[in-house]
């Protein structure tokens, strides 16, 4: 499958939607990285940083953050301290099972493009809202894998401080039919995210 920024036909309808949307951008905020559903990495192969909603810094409130996927950017702020492992779902993982060895985080001290979702995953139909960026290296990264999109095989972040910019609206959540229509999909969202953020300037 080939990878390519595009463009959706959308109705009028659609447009106000995703207008109103656009004003309300950029969105900033920092929340700590915790597990999540466990489904980014083993179901779909594009790891994404799970944010915590109790640990959310922002203008805007968690309830009211729109839906959809968007692109922006990410940077690590601080790196990995205690948090509590309750706070959101740990795929039945306890504290004891994860890695949480701090030195991992020195290849991750930069701003990085993100695409992100925000809502509820109508494919997996949740009923708890997510804010899920996928944390993009540079091109040229040992992180990166050899792929159309380059997806990004991120290392272990919980517990992890994260400044996210959400600049840009890519789309809405789409309820696909079956998991292979949305890795496509995401993977679409990936290169859009790469593409719209190298025309901005990457200051978080």
């Amino acid at each position: 499958t080939n990878y390519k920024l595009q463009t959706i036909m959308t109705t009028p309808t659609q447009n106000s939607s995703e207008n109103m949307i656009s004003n309300q951008l950029p969105i900033r905020l920092t929340s700590i990285v915790v597990p999540g559903f466990g489904r980014g990495s083993k179901e779909l192969g594009i790891p994404t940083a799970n944010l915590c909603k109790k640990s959310l810094k922002c203008k805007v409130g968690f309830d009211s953050l729109p839906c959809g996927i968007y692109w922006g950017f990410a940077r690590i702020i601080q790196e990995k301290k205690e948090f509590d492992g309750q706070l959101q779902h740990d795929g039945g993982k306890d504290n004891a099972e994860r890695d949480t060895n701090p030195s991992q985080l020195t290849t991750i001290n930069y701003t990085m493009k993100t695409a992100l979702s925000i809502g509820y995953n109508p494919v997996y139909k949740n009923e708890e809202k997510t804010i899920e960026p996928h944390l993009i290296a540079p091109k040229d990264h040992p992180l990166r894998n050899i792929s159309k999109c380059g997806e990004t095989e991120l290392i272990d972040l919980y517990g992890a401080e994260i400044r996210l910019s959400i600049v840009g609206y890519i789309r809405a959540e789409l309820p696909f039919e079956g998991l292979d229509k949305l890795i496509v999909a995401i993977k679409n969202d990936i290169v859009i995210a790469e593409q719209l953020a190298d025309e901005k300037d990457q200051t978080i």
